[in-house]
């Protein structure tokens, strides 16, 4: 029997298309990515100043059959057999125009990978959480190919992905950890017991991280996606002056902002106030004066000072009033790109004798290799749901745009 388990991965939870296949040895457990294929909408949602659904949704059934082709002629060709013409069901993807459309092309082609059954042992799926009309098209593709090639599905959850990010080149976890997910959708502080058993302590009740620096930039009249340029305009004070220096010419204009429950005592965070209130400095600021280069700089400096605050307070919250130590603090999402709060982040690890944990950077934004990692683990410590065509969970299976962690 193999000692290796092979999964192609599909992830369309939001602007993003995944496809990968990634290997794992079970006697050196060692993680093997074999494929991977990203595709980023960013270009196409920048003039609208945020991603929209439908939008989304359209440019995954344009680009995932391209990705998995891709992604397919990496495999080994030996052993492997034609598909069956009765498991050719294109009904599974009617309500994907675009998506069956590119699969009836693909399908004309007699020599299309789709149609010799992979040496793959398992297709991965993001059932949720993420916008329902995207997690539509990566479902219905992952359905049909495995009825395809009749092989087992498994529906992931796209937050235990990003946990699992931290497995490909990381050292093994240890239990208890605490991850911090902070990324464009989700801000939450996870109590991971072991793999499986989560517990969401704390989480935004409003705004997400990556959200508030990009409704900031659009006040300050930067372009989507802003969560970066705002930071490059913070990290470029720090570059050039002493913090000393900074905070005197914030002074000069008033520019101070709040640090939003930060003194809440309990886990709990929200950014939605603090974005207003940098919507109301520059309103105030512009009463007197043009805003500035230097003011926007300055502005973006208080924002993301204010913001890596209030995150190092819940980590300290959490830490004091944990029932026992955390041997590990995984951080996780697209805003662990953030050079400033990943450093803050990692130094408060490090002082409090606790290993920190943060995937590469070419996992830190959505991806299918981390719901690949996600399935692995699943499988290795028997939880995740695994679904044959043949099942009648296989035809109710549908996607959850808030499936929570504390669920699975």
């Amino acid at each position: 029997m193999t000692s290796t388990i092979r999964i192609l991965s599909i992830e369309t939870s939001c602007d993003e298309t995944g496809v990968s296949i990634v290997e794992y040895d079970k006697n050196t457990q060692e993680y093997k990515i074999i494929a991977d294929s990203l595709n980023s909408q960013i270009e196409i949602h920048k003039e609208f100043g945020g991603v929209f659904p439908m939008m989304a949704k359209r440019e995954h059934g344009n680009n995932l059959t391209g990705l998995l082709t891709s992604c397919l002629r990496m495999l080994p060709s030996s052993d492997m057999s034609s598909v069956e013409a009765e498991n050719i069901n294109l009904e599974l993807l009617t309500r994907e125009k675009e998506l069956t459309e590119k699969v009836k092309d693909e399908l004309e082609n007699t020599n299309s990978p789709l149609l010799t059954i992979p040496n793959i042992d398992y297709i991965a799926v993001t059932r949720g959480p993420g916008l329902e009309p995207a997690l539509w098209v990566g479902l219905s593709f992952a359905k049909f190919l495995s009825q395809l090639w009749q092989k087992p599905l498994l529906p992931i959850n796209h937050m235990e992905g990003h946990i699992s990010s931290v497995l490909m080149g990381a050292d093994k976890v240890e239990f208890p950890t605490l991850a911090l997910l902070i990324s464009g959708g989700h801000t939450e502080l996870v109590d991971v017991e072991s793999w499986g058993s989560y517990n969401i302590i704390g989480k935004t009740r409003d705004d997400a991280v990556g959200e508030a620096y990009d409704k900031v930039a659009r006040i300050l009249d930067m372009s989507y996606p802003g969560g970066p340029l705002v930071a490059g305009k913070a990290q470029k004070l720090r570059d050039t002056f002493l913090e000393s220096d900074i905070q005197i010419m914030k002074d000069t204009y008033s520019i101070k902002l709040p640090r939003p429950m930060i003194h809440s005592q309990d886990l709990d965070l929200s950014f939605s106030g603090l974005k207003t209130a940098v919507l109301y400095l520059v309103r105030d600021i512009k009463k007197k004066q043009d805003l500035t280069e230097e003011i926007i700089d300055l502005i973006c400096h208080e924002f993301e000072n204010s913001v890596s605050e209030v995150l190092l307070s819940k980590l300290k919250f959490a830490h004091k009033s944990g029932n026992y130590k955390y041997k590990n603090l995984i951080v996780a999402g697209g805003v662990i790109a953030n050079q400033f709060l990943r450093e803050n982040l990692e130094a408060w690890s490090i002082l409090n004798g606790i290993h920190f944990l943060k995937p590469e950077k070419f996992l830190a934004t959505d991806n299918a290799v981390m719901i690949a990692l996600a399935a692995i683990v699943g499988l290795n410590n028997e939880y995740v749901q695994i679904i044959n065509p043949s099942d009648k969970e296989f035809t109710e299976l549908a996607p959850d745009g808030d499936w929570s962690l504390n669920t699975i």
